[in-house]
Order: C-alpha cells, then sequence, then structure tokens
C-alpha cells in the first residue's frame, strides 16, 4: 500500500491527507471551498490575460 501525498488546503493552509474520499479536494473542508467560491464570484481573483501587439493588416496596394 502506498502512502497518500500530505498537502496545505488552498484556503486556509492546514496539512491534510490527499484522499479521494475527501469531496471538498483541494479544500481540507465545505467552509474552505465555500470561502475559495465566493472569492471568484466577487472578482477577488483575476486571470492575468497578456496584451497582444495590435498588428493591422497594411491595406495599402
Amino acid at each position: 500500500m502506498s502512502k497518500l501525498p500530505v498537502v496545505n488546503c488552498p484556503q486556509c493552509g492546514k496539512e491534510m491527507v490527499w484522499d479521494t474520499n475527501n469531496r471538498f479536494r483541494p479544500f481540507c473542508s465545505e467552509r474552505c471551498k465555500l470561502i475559495d467560491l465566493g472569492k471568484w464570484a466577487n472578482e477577488e481573483y483575476r486571470v492575468e490575460q497578456r496584451e497582444q501587439d495590435s498588428i493591422e493588416p497594411d491595406h495599402q496596394a
């Protein structure tokens, strides 16, 4: 039997065993899961979008 990894909850930092029976993974509890969901809903987290150079085609003939 292999030993299950120990990870930190991304919300509170509490150490927990990475167990497939934990329905709140990667969080340690429903509370931490809901706090994280609330932060996404309030737009406290942002996915960075890199600006692209605006290259417009040259329509000169």
